[in-house]
């Protein structure tokens, strides 16, 4: 029986915690959501059931008011892609979690970390191991559930299988192809967390998680191909590529960034695979059992075909990337804002204009010069960012917080206002702001804003280089943009055909 009982998700932004919420919701819990940006938690459709607070791991004051009157605390946070230092960052804010959930009275702790075999261990996963032993330390009962590679519409380990599959018929690969693996389906992922609240409070320690299927990754990319309808694919595993190497072959292929796929690759070199399944005693298996490493692919392929991608691997914020919001005075910067800033008129009407706004980027494209925008995605992945790549979560809606191509949605008003924060690698900090309003004399107007915040001479040598070419890139795009809500709003008006 979950009498109501109060759960506190950090890590809500992101895939697991964006996933875990509405499960817990729809088990009897309430929950309480916490995140540096709960704005950004606004626009899910779950928002309205749950309280949402303003908490930093790192910042034990702001937990501590996080964790008041919580009895179970889910602890779903870690630094992966964040730079050299990622480890200390981990091992303090699992340090001051550990404390903040012991002084609030906290029943439980459920951490979800990375799945291990013994032997030597990648950074990533040595850090997963770090923190879960900072926790069962904290005095409170903790349940460590370990998982390795997390099969579902939208992972971040799903996305990298997906396309090093579908845009590589041959290919040479690492050894770590062949490492033994023992994949999960996200759904049972989701089942075992929100299973572990109801433990008993004798129980503290830590549970390795995985589905029925122990495949090498070779194994995972033919079955994949034969799940996706792709013919067999051609691996050849050589001895020369190390996991640098790999990591920076699959940032390319991938729309994984290098910084991300380093500590996804190091994982994979070595053998995960379950020692044990006593979960099961707490945590019983579905009547079906649980699901097969097929079944999973063939699910995550229908939700994105379908567009149901609920939360994405994109979801969370990119580590380092600037979070301030668009400042309103330029003073603000010291009086050194630069804009740029164009408008078009149009006879389309505002919800026309709107859904071409709305559904800018991944697919769909920018609507100027997609040479140039491909060529700035490419640097930008050459230089360590995220680059053009990461796509959108659903082909025609957003939400705040949403990721992309390489912006971050910081604000949407439907059909009214779009506002894009840069995440690419810039010295400076950039946003887009994409608006509609109806024209005074009916059709509409599109406005369009470019804002930079240079940092130090650099960005004021980037924004006057880059200047000639605004002409070309944003110049265009509010004329392709009415354009394409003229022709959209004409196909409005075609009448189809009736029964014959």
């Amino acid at each position: 029986m979950t009498s109501g009982r109060l759960c506190l998700v950090t890590g809500a932004t992101g895939y697991i915690g964006g996933r875990l919420v509405p499960e817990l919701l729809a088990a009897g819990y309430r929950v309480r959501c916490a995140s540096r940006h709960p704005g950004n938690l606004r626009d899910h459709p779950w928002a309205g059931d749950v309280e949402a607070v303003e908490a930093d791991v790192l910042d034990a004051g702001s937990l501590r008011a996080a964790l008041d009157g919580v009895d179970v605390a889910y602890y779903l946070v870690h630094a992966m892609g964040g730079g050299e230092d990622f480890r200390e960052r981990d091992r303090r804010a699992a340090r001051t979690f550990a404390g903040a959930a012991r002084e609030a009275g906290a029943s439980r702790v459920v951490y979800l970390g990375g799945l291990y075999s013994g032997g030597r261990l990648s950074e990533h996963l040595r850090s997963r191991a770090e923190v879960a032993e900072i926790l069962l330390e904290a005095g409170v009962p903790v349940a460590v559930l370990r998982a390795a590679v997390i099969i579902g519409s939208g992972s971040v380990s799903f996305e990298m299988l997906r396309h090093l599959t579908e845009r590589l018929p041959a290919m040479v690969t690492p050894r770590w192809v062949r490492s033994r693996i023992q994949p999960i389906a996200i759904r049972d992922v989701l089942r075992y967390l929100v299973g572990a609240a109801a433990l008993p409070p004798e129980v503290s320690r830590g549970f390795d998680i995985g589905g029925p299927d122990v495949l090498t990754y070779r194994d995972m990319m033919q079955r994949y191909a034969a799940v996706a309808g792709l013919p067999r694919r051609v691996i050849l595993p050589v001895p020369v590529l190390s996991p640098w190497l790999s990591s920076l072959w699959v940032g390319l292929i991938t729309p994984v960034p290098g910084g991300l796929a380093r500590p996804l690759v190091g994982s994979l070199t070595s053998e995960v695979v379950c020692r044990e399944h006593d979960i099961a005693e707490y945590v019983p298996d579905p009547p079906g059992g649980l699901l097969g490493f097929d079944d999973a692919v063939r699910l995550a392929l229908q939700r994105v075909r379908e567009a149901g991608v609920g939360t994405r691997w994109s979801s969370a914020p990119v580590p380092g990337a600037p979070s301030d919001p668009l400042p309103t005075d330029p003073d603000w910067a010291g009086g050194s804002l630069y804009v740029d800033e164009r408008e078009a008129r149009t006879a389309a009407p505002p919800e026309a204009v709107w859904r071409v706004v709305e559904g800018i980027g991944g697919d769909n494209g920018w609507y100027s010069l997609p040479v140039a925008w491909r060529l700035r995605g490419l640097l930008d992945r050459l230089s360590g960012g995220v680059g053009l790549r990461r796509g959108r979560r659903d082909p025609a809606r957003l939400r705040t917080g949403d990721a992309l191509d390489f912006w971050r949605v910081e604000a949407v008003e439907p059909g009214r206002l779009l506002r894009l924060r840069a995440e690419m690698r810039l010295p400076g900090r950039a946003w887009l702001e994409l608006a509609v309003r109806p024209g005074e004399r009916g059709g509409s107007v599109y406005t369009q804003r470019a804002v930079f915040s240079p940092h130090g001479l650099l960005g004021h040598l980037y924004w006057r280089s880059i200047s000639p070419f605004h002409a070309l890139v944003f110049g265009g795009m509010p004329r392709n943009i009415v354009r394409a809500a003229v022709a959209g709003a004409g196909r409005d008006r075609t009448p189809t055909a009736g029964p014959r």
